[in-house]
């Protein structure tokens, strides 16, 4: 098949959950003998090349603006892709609902695929007019694309009770390449097991100002790595900065991909997932795969992607966080088991293998 991924920043991935799925995936498909084509934004990706992966990468121009990045590109994409001649698009992010015609605009047969993520409206970033698009969108989803994809059953189930709307569930992968060495922790001034990791975009849903609150409350000398970046967030980033500032054991290196990334999961002592908006989180089932013993905020979707592998609390509390950190870190046989048991879950439920086999399967209307 000639297939498209598009609504992502792009690759090589540096930035979040569908930059992850678009590398992932398009890989795996261009592996199988797929023509792969995926779109990309050249101020968000970790590299601007024309190959990636085996697939091919086409770089188009957005407004970088908070309201507009994503719209834009994905707009300009879906306008190019009507000329390519494409036999199925998978578009992601459920704001991107409008475009999905986009590609047929020439008469082409394209099969539209969208994968709509979580319920991005509830994200406090949003202006009201940022949440009533997505609230629009939610609506549109269900009327534009062939498929709607959720990559959560609680997804899943609010689409089908909202909307009366059936979609596919197909979540994230696990499975990473193990790391060669640990330079990454040599230039952080980091011991394997003897750090915290936090993943996630720095954005108030997220709750990396929490995390650093609960973490000054924690007694003794592990440290805390926040890996995560901030786009059209200043002033957030700022005031976490700040308040990171006040504990020498807490360390924010930015936004940290590839072998450098894997390093980090490998060998942290507990991996902290502190998110309230979205379906599955990539770096959580990531952490998984490297058995990391698992501390997490307590929502439905958390609770079905970590299931009993993790230590469940209110990550919108300092004190919460602060008292499961404390007991974790002091719980060494605990570690042991949340560690055990989320390399299993991670080893059954979820690998980029299968993840692949249903998109494509999908993306051929089978």
């Amino acid at each position: 098949m000639k297939i498209a991924i598009l609504g992502t920043r792009g690759v090589p991935a540096a930035y979040g959950g569908f930059e992850t799925l678009a590398e992932e995936l398009s890989a795996r498909l261009a592996a199988r003998g797929h023509d792969v084509t995926v779109y990309a934004r050249p101020h968000g990706v970790a590299s601007v090349v024309s190959t990636h992966r085996g697939a091919r990468v086409v770089h188009l121009p957005t407004l970088r603006r908070k309201y507009l990045d994503t719209v834009v590109h994905t707009a300009l994409s879906g306008l190019h892709a009507a000329a390519e001649g494409y036999d199925a698009v998978l578009v992601c992010n459920g704001v991107n609902a409008l475009f999905c015609r986009l590609p047929r605009l020439l008469g082409s047969p394209v099969r539209v695929v969208l994968n709509v993520d979580g319920l991005e409206r509830n994200r406090r970033k949003w202006n009201a007019l940022g949440k009533l698009a997505y609230a629009l969108s939610e609506r549109l989803s269900c009327v534009l694309p062939d498929v709607v994809v959720t990559d959560a059953r609680a997804i899943q189930a609010y689409y089908r009770k909202t909307y009366g709307k059936d979609s596919v569930y197909i979540p994230y992968g696990s499975d990473l390449a193990p790391p060669a060495g640990l330079a990454t922790l040599e230039r952080l001034g980091l011991e394997p097991g003897r750090y915290v990791l936090y993943v996630s975009r720095f954005e108030p849903e997220n709750n990396p100002d929490a995390v650093v609150r609960a973490f000054r409350r924690v007694p003794g000398e592990t440290k805390l790595v926040l890996v995560g970046a901030a786009p059209y967030a200043d002033a957030f980033l700022a005031r976490i900065r700040t308040e990171a500032a006040g504990d020498p054991r807490i360390l924010l290196p930015g936004a940290v991909y590839g072998e450098p990334y894997r390093e980090l999961l490998a060998n942290a002592a507990l991996y902290v997932h502190a998110t309230e908006v979205g379906g599955t989180h990539p770096a959580l089932l990531e952490a998984m795969g490297f058995g990391r013993p698992l501390l997490v905020h307590d929502t439905p979707e958390n609770r079905e992607t970590a299931g009993m592998a993790a230590l469940y609390v209110d990550a919108r509390s300092a004190e919460s966080l602060a008292a499961g950190l404390t007991a974790l870190l002091s719980d060494p046989a605990a570690r042991e088991r949340s560690g055990r048991a989320a390399r299993e879950r991670a080893r059954s439920e979820y690998l980029w293998d299968s993840v692949a086999d249903a998109y494509e399967t999908l993306l051929a209307g089978s």
